[in-house]
C-alpha cells in the first residue's frame, strides 16, 4: 500500500499562488507516477498535472499550463504543486494520487481518475475574485 498526504490548501485571492504538498510514503516502488487531480462542488474529478518517480516527465492539463509547476524531491519522498496566478475557477479539493500505469500505448501518464490506487484526503484550495 501506498499512503499520501497533502498539506498547503487555503484561501488566497485571484492572481494569489499557494504550494501543495503531498508526503509518499509505504511502498511507493511500485509507483510509475504521481500526480494531482481536483473536483470542484458539482462536477467530477478531474486531472491537474503529474510527474514520474524519476521526475523525467511532468504532465499538465491545459487549464493550468503556464500557471502550474510540478515537482519532486527524491529525499523526502514529496511532490509539490506550485500553483500560481491562481483563478477563482481553480477552486476546488484538490488530490494527491499516485499510479502504477504509463499512459495509453506507453505513452506519458494516465488521464482518468480511475487508473490512479492511492488517493490522499484531499486540501481545499478557495480562490477569491
Amino acid at each position: 500500500q501506498v499512503q499520501l498526504v497533502e498539506s498547503g490548501g487555503g484561501l488566497v485571492q485571484a492572481g494569489g499562488s499557494l504550494r501543495l504538498s503531498c508526503a509518499a510514503s509505504g511502498d511507493t516502488f511500485i509507483t510509475y507516477a504521481m500526480g494531482w487531480f481536483r473536483q470542484a462542488p458539482g462536477k467530477e474529478r478531474e486531472f491537474v498535472s503529474a510527474i514520474t518517480w524519476s521526475g523525467a516527465s511532468t504532465y499538465y492539463a491545459d487549464s493550468v499550463k503556464g500557471r502550474f509547476t510540478i515537482s519532486r524531491d527524491n529525499a523526502k519522498n514529496t511532490v509539490y504543486l506550485q500553483m500560481n496566478s491562481l483563478k477563482p475557477e481553480d477552486t476546488a479539493v484538490y488530490y494527491c494520487t499516485e499510479t502504477p500505469y504509463m499512459g495509453p500505448s506507453g505513452v506519458g501518464v494516465p488521464r482518468s481518475s480511475y487508473e490512479y490506487d492511492y488517493w490522499g484526503q484531499g486540501t481545499q484550495v478557495t480562490v477569491s475574485s
